[in-house]
């Protein structure tokens, strides 16, 4: 399988590519990544001398660069996404164009070249807060902030494509995700170097805010298999199956390197915060056999770890974000 994976260089994204290149060493793979702030070339070093890999850099919202990489693939996985949702209500214009705009670009060029899947990776966030249970892949979009809106624009642009064009799509939804490489502006990477290098962590509001956690190998496993043998036009969900509060989430952190609460300062709440995320993720599991393997507890000494090992990679990345 040829397969063109955008915004490759980022977090979930060169997970995908390094687990899909290390199970088919022979596999042909190319990652097109702008390598804004968050793209990180790096992430891919380990992949980057086989020879069925390619990285080009280049913008997906850029007719000529897309037409030229989609040209020939079998499949597209599309990552690439601004995804902070606090820049987003900062300004929308950058999760505008990447997410919709460049969307709608990726698609027309599948449909040009007669790609054979494209996988459309999205989140949760679409649905908006939900009280009690969990979503399932039928509920209606709700989503509360510009990036959650973005995002629910480009699945129902895919969607679009499947029923007008006939293009064979195949979307995602996954939980929050951890692990390593994560950009240092998410939440569990930000606390972890904030605390090894002894400075606060910022809390929001009361901390009440509910997410279950996925931890990235897990999440790119749900997607191979959405990719491999998920039924056109349909929605898959991905989860971690591990609900916890901002709060807890806090106290686990501060534990896993000896910090204290003194080191917590409370921040007012983000405008239009989400209380809790939930995903019914059984029609997966039911339909393609996923699960997720890696226990909360193990996956989170395992990112911190990371993280206390890696202070080459993140501190650049986080003294160049905190400037922007």
């Amino acid at each position: 399988m040829r397969l063109l994976v955008t915004g490759g260089a980022g977090f979930i994204g060169s997970e995908f590519v390094r687990g899909w290149l290390r199970s088919d060493p022979a596999a042909h793979v190319t990652v097109l990544d702008a390598l804004t702030y968050s793209g990180v070339e790096h992430n891919l070093a380990s992949v980057a001398h086989r020879p069925g890999f390619r990285f080009v850099r280049g913008d997906v919202c850029d007719p000529d660069v897309v037409d030229q990489v989609t040209a020939g693939q079998d499949a597209v996985v599309h990552f690439a996404a601004e995804s902070h949702v606090d820049r987003s209500i900062e300004g929308a214009g950058p999760f505008v164009r990447t997410n919709v705009v460049g969307t709608q670009v990726l698609l027309d060029a599948a449909v040009r070249h007669r790609v054979g899947r494209f996988v459309q990776v999205s989140t949760d966030e679409v649905y908006g807060s939900i009280g009690e249970g969990s979503w399932t892949e039928e509920w209606p979009l709700a989503p509360s902030s510009p990036y959650s809106a973005t995002k629910s624009a480009a699945d129902l642009l895919a969607l679009a494509y499947h029923r007008t064009h006939g293009l064979d799509v195949v979307i995602t939804r996954c939980t929050n995700n951890y692990g390593p490489h994560q950009f240092p502006e998410k939440v569990i990477p930000l606390f972890i170097t904030h605390l090894i290098d002894g400075r606060a962590v910022p809390l929001y509001g009361d901390g009440r805010h509910i997410r279950d956690w996925l931890y990235v190998s897990d999440h790119c496993r749900g997607i191979e298999l959405a990719l491999r043998g998920g039924r056109p036009g349909e929605v898959y969900h991905i989860g971690g199956g591990t609900e916890v509060s901002n709060h807890e989430l806090t106290g686990l952190l501060l534990d896993a390197v000896g910090a204290g609460w003194d080191r917590v300062t409370r921040v007012a709440d983000r405008k239009g915060h989400d209380l809790r995320y939930s995903l019914d993720d059984s029609k997966i599991r039911e339909q393609l056999g996923y699960a997720p393997q890696v226990p909360f507890a193990v996956g989170l000494a395992a990112t911190v770890d990371w993280y206390r090992e890696n202070r080459r990679w993140w501190e650049p990345l986080k003294a160049g974000a905190e400037r922007v």
